[in-house]
Formats: C-alpha cells, structure tokens, sequence
C-alpha cells in the first residue's frame, strides 16, 4: 500500500461558545473556531505512522467544506506530518450524501489503496459519510477499528464490540476504515512541521466540479 487517503471533517471547538441562525436553520459561524474533529485525529495519526514505517507511501487528507475553515484543518493534519492536502470547496452545510459522494469522487480520481476516517463527526454524531464513500466506491469497509495490521495488500483489524468481545476482519486493499479511540495516540503537531504546513499549497476543488451540485 502506497497512497493513503484520509477524509478529516471540521468541527466546532467544544470551548467554543454556539450560537444558532435566526431561522434556526444552522449554526451561526461567526466567533466559531474550528478544528480538526478529534476522531479524525486518530485516522491521521495512524497514516503517518504508516507512513513512517513505509518509505516512499505518501499520505493525502481531504475535506469539503468553505475553503477557509476547510484549509485551517488541513493545516493541522499537514502539521502532524501528512505530505498534501485537498480543499473541495463547498457551502458550510451539505447532507451527508453530498458530502460522501464528493469525497468519493475526488479520491477516485486521485487513487487510493487504504482510505482512513474518524468513526463519527462530533458535531452532529453522523457516521455515516465514511461507509458511503465506501460504497460510492464499491470498495470493502470496516467501522469503528480499534487495531490494524498491516499485510501486504491487506489489512487485518479489529473493532471492540458489546461485552467486551471483539471481531477480527481480514479486508484486501483499496478498502475503507473509520477509526475509534484507542488505535493509537495522535501527536501533537511540532513547531517545524507548523512552519512546513504553512508551506504547502493546497490542492483546490470545486463540489459541482465534481458533479456534486452545491
């Protein structure tokens, strides 16, 4: 496996004091800081790591959302020590199936052998963009991973279920996996790969380039 894909999402800062659209409608994104969601972290974390082990695999991060809280997030993923990453341009709100359909279509184009996202987005509690980008793909996927080990051009995981008990997957690649706590522990991004992010210029795309209405 050589090309890593993660799908990273931004999230309210749970400091962050909300507010809400007059019409109720969203959440008002002025004052809002946002970040990295934090079980994107894990998905991060575990590419480079892969990564580190794996000369000459490179790892991509990707989002959609408006361009600059969508480039903000990159950077941070970039900090902690992804090699490139991609901006799809989009309104602040899209439906889950816009949103994985997007995502689905960028990484097609761009190809990918492993493709890792965080278990949920904290924000709203949706789980689901990640499996759908799984079968947007028509590509095998395992949720809600807790351990992964590596073989070749498959993946042997494994996901925490009720009563203690775990499942064990044997997945070829490309596949998809959405990762939980406990896979591993996201570093923190150093002052040298802070200045490198800023460096590096993103990739940009449009969502109705994609074929994806806005």
């Amino acid at each position: 496996m050589k090309k890593i894909f993660v799908c990273v999402k931004q999230v309210p800062d749970t400091e962050t004091k909300i507010k809400f659209l007059a019409d109720g409608s969203g959440v008002d994104p002025q004052g809002v800081k946002w970040i990295l969601n934090p079980y994107d972290e894990y998905a991060v974390e575990e590419a480079v790591k892969f990564k580190e082990k794996n000369p000459g695999s490179q790892v991509t991060v990707i989002t959609l959302g408006p361009k600059p809280r969508a480039a903000e997030v990159l950077r941070t993923a970039l900090a902690m020590g992804a090699d490139e990453g991609i901006v799809i341009n989009s309104l602040p709100e899209v439906d889950a199936y816009s949103a994985a359909k997007a995502l689905a279509k960028a990484i097609q184009t761009e190809g990918a052998d492993l493709i890792l996202t965080g278990k949920l987005a904290i924000d709203d509690n949706g789980s689901s963009v990640g499996p759908m980008i799984a079968e947007f793909l028509k590509i095998p996927h395992v949720s809600v991973v807790s351990k992964i080990e590596y073989q070749d051009s498959k993946v042997i995981v494994e996901r925490d279920v009720d009563g203690g008990a775990k499942e064990v997957f044997e997945v070829t690649s490309p596949c998809l996996l959405t990762t939980n706590k406990g896979l591993n522990t996201p570093r923190y991004a150093s002052l040298p790969g802070i200045m490198k992010a800023k460096k590096k210029v993103l990739k940009e795309l449009e969502q109705n380039q994609l074929g994806v209405e806005a």
